[in-house]
């Protein structure tokens, strides 16, 4: 079998037909990632393949160090075509790393081109790859219409005004870009200087004052009213654990007070105060419908030294260890209790708690929605064959999979939409080859529909995307 042909990773006659004849032509709704509304509204273009392909990618720069690549090389001051090179040199050892299929992936898929990248390889593809980026469809517009993007659902701080949004609303892209309100910031009691600043742009973009903890509570609630009017209809959290200490409205309201006049909470005073504001968050989703995302497990920025020169998302964050499940209980029953639980997705990213989070989606079911609380798919570390066979195996043994909506890429490059079509491939691999087995039934009709469902349809209609 050739490296990346039509039938890579599809061992079954069942799942090569399920691929080419249902899966591959789906639309996308990539409902999780980080592209910048402000590229799409612009319609970016790019000058070469090292500004779409390696700005701003961790995923890459954590494997050049690793192949011993200076930093300078990597995010520092060299050319384009220098950066490229050292991409091109580091290449031919990522095998075995799904990387190494990403990128040739999308080599084909975006540029026509099935060389493998090395360094002798490099002043080619580095030639023929621009010449693509020059032509007239290659720009973001281009590209969503090309994979048949359907929605987008960008991340967004409540405190960002929202007029990228605007604007791509008002255009004649076809794909639905929509905010998804991620309001972390809003915990920061425990750093006054950070919260500070934070709540003058809160105050801007809401036109309200923020002295009391009331004001906090309404501002919110006000950009939540604004994001929904601006389509959203999904928020995100991304936490280490969710807190486990319930606080009062008096506490939360002493907590924020002391930090808006500079003094830092505790550790047990922001745990309290973050609590409170969860459950608020939880309340705000449920009354509008919306879905609420918890990415959970990460520790960030652990390289202090390296994070501190280079900030944020530079790659120096892994799976974390903390334990999960308690503080999730609490959290999903205090939502409970209080008649507040909206729709969810939970994201793990310790494989060991796959089952932990597989199962406890289904103690909170209540039958008004399917699949309402959902196990989302293998993020970060585990978007992987292996993360995504471990998460589908989770989900599958402990809850409907036929319920389950789907991929997503996590992504800040506009290259990462055949991470739809790789998960795709495992997806109708496993499941032909069960089939094949005889531990599915031979219902071709039937599988059919649960890749259909998968791939698109239960994302569409779970979040309601009138696409």
């Amino acid at each position: 079998m050739a490296y990346l042909d039509e039938n890579f990773m599809l061992y079954s006659h069942t799942a090569r037909r399920l691929f080419h004849e249902v899966a591959k032509d789906q639309p996308i709704i990539d409902y999780h990632c980080h592209l910048s509304p402000r590229e799409i509204a612009t319609n970016r273009r790019w000058e070469n393949i090292s500004d779409i392909w390696l700005g701003g990618d961790h995923y890459k720069w954590r494997l050049m160090r690793a192949n011993g690549i200076p930093e300078g090389m990597i995010t520092g001051d060299s050319s384009p075509r220098e950066k490229f090179q050292a991409w091109a040199e580091t290449v031919p050892y990522t095998l075995r790393n799904p990387i190494h299929h990403w990128t040739h992936i999308e080599l084909r898929r975006y540029f026509g081109i099935d060389l493998l990248l090395t360094p002798d390889t490099a002043d080619e593809i580095w030639e023929r790859t621009n010449a693509r980026l020059a032509e007239p469809d290659f720009s973001v517009h281009g590209l969503l219409k090309k994979f048949d993007v359907r929605v987008v659902g960008t991340t967004d701080d409540p405190a960002d005004p929202l007029e990228d949004h605007h604007r791509i609303a008002a255009s004649d892209l076809v794909t639905r870009v929509l905010p998804t309100f991620r309001p972390d910031k809003a915990l920061l009691v425990d750093r006054p200087d950070l919260l500070a600043l934070w709540l003058e742009k809160l105050e801007a973009v809401s036109d309200m004052a923020i002295v009391h903890f009331a004001d906090l509570l309404a501002a919110l609630q006000k950009r939540h009213e604004d994001f929904h009017a601006a389509g959203a209809r999904l928020s995100d959290h991304g936490l280490d654990r969710l807190p486990a200490l319930r606080c009062t409205d008096q506490d939360a309201a002493m907590i924020f007070d002391r930090a808006r006049a500079g003094k830092a909470a505790t550790p047990e005073e922001k745990e309290k105060f973050s609590f409170y504001l969860m459950v608020f968050f939880g309340q705000l989703d449920a009354a509008k419908g919306w879905t609420k995302q918890l990415h959970l497990g990460a520790f960030r920025n652990v390289n202090s030294q390296m994070a501190g020169k280079l900030g944020p998302d530079t790659g120096y964050d892994t799976i974390g260890d903390t334990a999960q499940g308690a503080a999730l209980v609490m959290y999903l029953d205090a939502l409970t209790s209080a008649l507040a639980m909206p729709k969810m997705v939970l994201y793990n990213l310790n494989p060991r708690d796959n089952y932990l989070f597989a199962c406890l989606t289904g103690a909170f079911q209540d039958g008004t929605v399917a699949g309402k609380i959902q196990f989302g798919s293998g993020w970060w570390f585990l978007d992987q064959k292996n993360g995504m066979e471990l998460q589908l195996d989770a989900l599958s043994a402990t809850g409907l999979l036929s319920r389950f909506v789907g991929m997503l890429t996590d992504s800040r490059s506009f290259l990462s939409f055949p991470r739809h079509e790789y998960f795709r491939r495992i997806l109708c691999n496993l499941i032909g080859g069960e089939a094949d087995r005889g531990e599915l039934p031979d219902d071709f009709e039937a599988l059919s529909g649960l890749i259909r469902a998968v791939c698109f349809g239960n994302a569409k209609h779970h979040f309601g995307f009138d696409v």
